[in-house]
C-alpha cells in the first residue's frame, strides 16, 4: 500500500507540473487547467484475488472556479486479476460541453471465468463453507468452483442531467449491455491441480443444478442483450463531489427495457438517500450513511439484470450485493433477488492534511457498518435435494440482513484522486453456534479507488 501511494505522489508530482494553481485566502491550493492523476493498479480484491494492471484520471479545472469539482473528467483502466478476470473501463464525465447539461457516458467490459454465483434469495440459498474450507486445506477436492460461472459483460450507457431549481435535477439516458454466461471451464479451473484436489468433471456447479432444474429458463440462462432507457430525479446539495463533508445526495430512477431492444423485457426502480453529516468541520470528521433499494416490478426480471445496484453519472452500476462497492466484507452476489434493501454507514476522519508537490494532500481512516437484504426474492422451488449433488442447496425460509463491520484507510490527492485499502468482516463470521456461521464468508479485504459514496 505505501509503495502505490508513493508511486500515485511522484506520478502525479511530474505530470501536473504543467498544470495551473491559485492560492486561496487560507492557503489552501486551488487547481486549475488539467491534472493527471495515474496510479499502477497492484491491488487487491478478495472476490478477484491480486490485479495487476493500470488506471488514468484526467481532471479538468478550468479556472478553478468550481474546485474542489472539476469541469471534467476522463477515467481509464484496464486491470487482469489472478482468479481469471479481466476489466477495462472508459468513463467521461462533462459539465461544461452542453450550456446548463452535464453529460456522462461509460464503458466497461468485464471478462470473469469465474464469477461468483451463490444461488438466489440470500440465506435461503446455502453456502457450504465446511466443503469449501475442506477442499481449501487439501482434505478435499477443491470445492470453490462449485459456487462459480462464466460472466461476459459489455456494458455502455450515455446520460444526461439538466437543472430543474437549485439542487434538484432531472436525468435521461440511455443503456445497451450484452451479458453472456456459462458453465466454467472445468479443464482450466483443474489445471496444474494434484488429481486429488481436481473439482470432478461430472460433478455440476450450482450455475449448471439452477439451468437443469428450471429455475434459470433456457431464454435467460446463457444472457444476452439487455438495453432500455432511464429517466429519474436527483437531489444534490454536496459541498464536494469527490470526499463530501455536507450535504444530501438522493435519487430516484426507472429503468425500462422493453422486448424490442432486450432480449427479455423488464422494468426496475431504484431508491437511494445518501446524506453527510459534518461532526467536526474542516472535513475532519464527517457521518455518511447511504440507503438504497432496488425493486422489479412485476414479478420477473432476467437473473442477469439484477445483481446491480443503479447509479446515474459517469460510473457503471455497481457490481453486488456484496464486495467493494455495495456491501464490503461479504461474498460478491450473495444477496441476489427481485428486490433488495441495502445499507452503508461510516465514520470518515482526516487525521491529517498537507501539501506536496503542488498537491494538496489529506490522509484519513473510516470506520464502517454495511447490511443488505433479499426483500422479494426469485421462485426457487424446483431445486430438489439429491445424493447426486456434492451440496445442501436450501437454507433458511427467507433471507435475514446480512450485515458487515470494518475500517479502512484513504489516501486524497486534490480531493478527487483517492485510493482506497478496507477490510470488512461479517458478523455471521463471529456466531459459531448459529446456523448462520460463515454463511457471508470470513471477510475480505479490498484495495480500489475512491470513497464507496
Amino acid at each position: 500500500m505505501k509503495k502505490i501511494i508513493a508511486v500515485a505522489i511522484m506520478a502525479a508530482t511530474v505530470l501536473n507540473a504543467f498544470a495551473g494553481n491559485k492560492t486561496d485566502e487560507n492557503g489552501q491550493i486551488i487547481k486549475t487547467g488539467y491534472n493527471i492523476g495515474p496510479l499502477p493498479a497492484l491491488a487487491y480484491d478478495a472476490d478477484k484475488g491480486f490485479q495487476i494492471g493500470a488506471v488514468l484520471q484526467l481532471f479538468n479545472y478550468g479556472d478553478g472556479h468550481n474546485y474542489p469539482n472539476y469541469d471534467s473528467k476522463v477515467y481509464l483502466e484496464a486491470s487482469y486479476f489472478t482468479k481469471g478476470s479481466q476489466l477495462y473501463q472508459i468513463r467521461y464525465d462533462n459539465k461544461e460541453l452542453i450550456p446548463g447539461i452535464r453529460w456522462c457516458s461509460a464503458f466497461r467490459a468485464n471478462i470473469d471465468k469465474a464469477y461468483d454465483f451463490y444461488g438466489f434469495n440470500g440465506y435461503q440459498s446455502y453456502y457450504d463453507y465446511g466443503r469449501v474450507a475442506s477442499g481449501k486445506a487439501g482434505d478435499a477436492f477443491l470445492f470453490t468452483p462449485f459456487y462459480r460461472m462464466r460472466k461476459n459483460e459489455f456494458l455502455f450507457k450515455t446520460e444526461f442531467l439538466g437543472e430543474i431549481t437549485e439542487g434538484l435535477r432531472w436525468e435521461a439516458g440511455i443503456f445497451a449491455n450484452y451479458i453472456k454466461t456459462g458453465s466454467i471451464d472445468k479443464g482450466n479451473i483443474n489445471k496444474g491441480k494434484s488429481e486429488k484436489q481436481e473439482f470432478p468433471e461430472e460433478c455440476p456447479t450450482l450455475y449448471d443444478i439452477y439451468k437443469a432444474s428450471g429455475v434459470l429458463s433456457e431464454e435467460e440462462a446463457d444472457g444476452g442483450f439487455s438495453s432500455g432507457i432511464r429517466a429519474g430525479l436527483v437531489y444534490d446539495t454536496r459541498d464536494k463531489e469527490g470526499a463530501p463533508s455536507r450535504g444530501i445526495w438522493a435519487e430516484g430512477h426507472i429503468t425500462a427495457a422493453p422486448k424490442f431492444i432486450s432480449k427479455i423485457p423488464y422494468y426496475r426502480y431504484s431508491l437511494t438517500w445518501r446524506h453527510y453529516v459534518p461532526i467536526v468541520k474542516q472535513d475532519v470528521l464527517t457521518l455518511a450513511y447511504r440507503l438504497n433499494y432496488e425493486g422489479t416490478f412485476g414479478s420477473s426480471a432476467p437473473f442477469y439484470a439484477l445483481p446491480y445496484m443503479t447509479q446515474m453519472g459517469e460510473k457503471p452500476d455497481l457490481e453486488g450485493m456484496g464486495g467493494f462497492h455495495t456491501v464490503r466484507g461479504i461474498m460478491r452476489t450473495r444477496a441476489y433477488g427481485l428486490d433488495m434493501a441495502t445499507y452503508n454507514a461510516e465514520l470518515r476522519w482526516r487525521f491529517v492534511k498537507f501539501n506536496i508537490g503542488k498537491q494538496n494532500i489529506a490522509l484519513a481512516f473510516n470506520f464502517f457498518s454495511d447490511g443488505t437484504m433479499v426483500t422479494r426474492g426469485r421462485d426457487i422451488s424446483a431445486l430438489k435435494e439429491s445424493v447426486l449433488y456434492p451440496a445442501k442447496l436450501k437454507g433458511q425460509t427467507k433471507d435475514t440482513p446480512h450485515i458487515t463491520f470494518g475500517t479502512g484507510f484513504r489516501f486524497i490527492m486534490n480531493e478527487n484522486f483517492i485510493v482506497a485499502a478496507e477490510y470488512g468482516m461479517p458478523i455471521t463470521h463471529l456466531m459459531k453456534n448459529s446456523p448462520l456461521y460463515n454463511q457471508d464468508g470470513t471477510g475480505a479485504f479490498y484495495v480500489n479507488v475512491g470513497y464507496l459514496f
